[in-house]
């Protein structure tokens, strides 16, 4: 069975080499039988008239009471002894009489009323190409059997010369026949190459069109693909819009009510403000996951140290006023395909929550892994045990809520792993507190996959 993701040219070159190795054997079969057919027949032809020549000159003499030949033959194989040129004439009886070349040895014929060829083995072995029949001869009773037999071999020798030609003919035919279909190939489906390559370069950011400069039948395709990437483009930017208009529609009177709250007494007023820090919460939550749903599968990819140069930087001397020794192991060829906004907002929110629990040093690292690029946050600060962990990784939950009451924290950081087909781990930091260790791949269709420890850190200078 032909594998379902067998290329194009794949499956070209292999239907082209099947029938290639159906048709030309049969074809080379059927010419050499052909050849040879043509060959016997041509072969039988020139037996038939020595047949004719040894009938028309056999005669019987009545003084010596024997058969004779009364006339050459014309040919002195028929006089050289085991030449492979044979003649015979026998009654079946005690009258025969055979060419000098038989010497004492015999053909073994039949009695056939008609012309008959047919092969028989000869002297020493020798294969050979017979005719024979019966004739009438006065005076003997009993009608005369004739033969005429040459040696096989010119025959088997010309037939076998022109096989090999054939196999050789053909097998050259056959190589420049694929090597003909190669070529074709390259220059038919030259096209596709590049839509595939402009499909590439539109997956990886580098461009934001196909190129229609293609022939017809692929130009049509191309231009409704470009339709189908504006249309998204456009409902991604609405998409935008929309949910930074509502996040500014419910900001101002979520700031109000929180304002008018200052003036209502306790309990009311710690019940009301709690629940309208749950509605900023949610706002913002929403709103971050809306933008980096936007634009997945269609950012550029990005160099990782220089877009978080300006959070690393600000956190840092945040970090160095808190007494925080802040360390980064970012390679400088680290690239990721991501919008820059959104890897802001993952490492932000990782390093604030590492700087908000750590006593005193945070890590931050990363480097490439199979099929994608981690992050890694340390810190060395209480950490979590095993239920709180699966507790900070379900949806909603904020278990930094008692050090503050604005942070999404590992939540927006799981949200924009998962839009991005990635995933977030937490597990017991090497520093004594948790290490958040986030895991993006490559390509948008790239599966989750073993991550690798973060490299050895170093000071980030203030």
């Amino acid at each position: 069975m032909i594998p379902h993701r067998l290329s194009l040219a794949s499956r070209l070159m292999l239907a082209t080499l099947l029938i290639l190795l159906v048709s030309l054997p049969l074809s080379g079969i059927a010419l050499s039988r052909h050849v040879q057919a043509t060959a016997t027949a041509a072969f039988d032809q020139r037996l038939e008239s020595l047949l004719q020549v040894v009938a028309a000159g056999l005669a019987w003499d009545d003084v010596e009471g024997a058969l004779v030949l009364q006339r050459d033959l014309g040919e002195p194989r028929f006089t050289r002894v085991f030449s492979g040129w044979y003649w015979q004439a026998s009654d079946g009886g005690d009258h025969t009489l055979t060419s000098r070349s038989l010497w004492d040895q015999r053909l073994a014929t039949a009695a056939h009323p008609e012309v008959t060829f047919r092969d028989l083995p000869g002297p020493r072995d020798t294969p050979l190409r017979a005719i024979e029949r019966d004739i009438r001869l006065a005076p003997l009773a009993a009608p005369l059997h004739v033969a005429v037999a040459i040696s096989r071999e010119p025959l088997d020798t010309e037939i076998a010369r022109f096989n090999r030609l054939v196999v050789l003919s053909l097998a050259g035919l056959g190589v420049l026949l694929l090597a003909t279909l190669a070529l074709q190939v390259r220059w038919g489906l030259a096209p596709l190459r590049r839509l595939r390559a402009d499909l590439r370069r539109v997956e990886d950011g580098e461009a934001e069109h196909l190129d229609t400069r293609l022939p017809e039948e692929l130009a049509r395709l191309a231009a409704a693909m470009n339709g189908v990437l504006e249309r998204d483009r456009r409902l991604m930017a609405h998409a935008r819009h929309a949910a930074g208009n509502l996040a500014h529609a419910l900001k101002t009177p979520v700031s109000v009510l929180t304002t008018l709250a200052d003036g209502i007494e306790e309990p009311r007023r710690g019940r009301l403000r709690e629940e309208l820090a749950r509605i900023d919460a949610a706002v913002r939550h929403h709103l971050a996951r809306a933008t980096a749903a936007g634009d997945a599968g269609l950012a550029p990819r990005i160099a990782v140290a220089a877009v978080l140069a300006p959070i690393v930087e600000g956190l840092g001397r945040l970090a160095e006023r808190r007494g925080i020794a802040l360390t980064v192991a970012l390679p400088a060829t680290l690239r990721l395909r991501l919008d820059p906004q959104d890897l802001q907002e993952l490492a932000g929110n990782l390093l604030d929550n590492a700087l908000r629990w750590a006593t005193g040093e945070v890590r931050l690292s990363g480097g490439e892994a199979a099929d994608g690029v981690w992050l890694a946050v340390e810190d060395d600060g209480p950490g979590m045990d095993e239920a709180q962990r699966r507790e900070a990784l379900a949806r909603g939950a904020r278990l930094d809520e008692q050090r503050s009451q604005s942070g999404l924290g590992l939540a927006i950081v799981n949200e924009l792993a998962e839009l991005h087909g990635g995933e977030l781990n937490l597990a017991r930091s090497a520093l004594g507190g948790l290490a958040a260790r986030v895991w993006l791949p490559s390509s948008p269709l790239a599966a989750p996959s073993a991550r690798q420890e973060p490299v050895a850190a170093r000071p980030v200078s203030g």
